[in-house]
């Protein structure tokens, strides 16, 4: 891949890469030292990886939508806040982001360092296994921890509900990722690997993903087939 990395891009990537490390740790400190544990465990690990590539956006949302779910908060303010949908899709869609966020740690090496292309390309290999990684990450997370055991569905139901929610979702997102990712690779600008512009712009493009996949998120919960956790 041909790339032309400008000075300032590189400075922007350091920048915001730092940012999303130090919000990833504070909403940790919040959770394990603060005492906020969420009701749903694996919540505790989807939001810390959110801020991985939201970076300070990630803030403002765990604050409202992830930190008022926690016991400690609900009984020292002695209420449960209600959500209102818009929250709910925007809280629903931080599990398929960290679910492709780790597609992305997980696929873009297993595809280098194995060599497989598709139509003689690696991105549509990339694209590919991402995807894949992340649909059974979030049917995992849906069937397991969320939508399935909120509605008390049959594990045969289960199954159904959990991948539906779990291939649209993804599909949505990568609208927006893949999508930003074709981009980068036509126009020549994807940089190798190991360069931390790389980090930058994907986690452009799992932000543009996010965008993409909310509105597919936000009919699933209005339609009552995905809960939020």
């Amino acid at each position: 891949m041909n790339t032309a990395i400008p000075a300032w891009l590189t400075a922007i990537s350091w920048v915001f890469l730092g940012l999303a490390l130090l919000c990833a740790a504070a909403i940790l400190y919040d959770i394990y030292i603060a005492g906020y544990r969420q009701r749903t465990r694996v919540m505790e690990a989807v939001w810390p990886i959110t801020a991985l590539y939201l970076g300070p956006l990630a803030l403002p949302a765990y604050y409202r939508w992830g930190r008022t779910r926690s016991e400690r908060w609900q009984s020292e303010h002695g209420v449960v806040p209600e959500t209102s949908l818009p929250g709910k899709a925007l809280t629903g869609g931080t599990a398929g982001g960290a679910a492709s966020a780790i597609g992305h740690v997980i696929g873009v090496p297993l595809i280098v360092l194995s060599g497989l292309t598709i139509a003689g390309l690696d991105l549509f290999a990339m694209i590919l296994a991402i995807a894949v990684i992340a649909v059974l990450l979030l049917f995992v997370f849906e069937y397991f921890f969320s939508t399935v055991p909120a509605r008390g569905l049959s594990s045969g139901q289960g199954l159904g509900v959990a991948l539906l929610i779990a291939l649209v979702t993804v599909l949505a997102f990568d609208i927006g990722m893949g999508g930003w990712m074709l981009v980068l690779h036509f126009l020549l600008f994807m940089p190798p690997l190991t360069d931390v512009t790389f980090l930058f712009l994907m986690q452009v493009g799992l932000i543009l993903g996010f965008l993409t996949g909310y509105p597919a998120v936000l009919l699933l919960v209005r339609r009552g087939i995905k809960t939020t956790a």
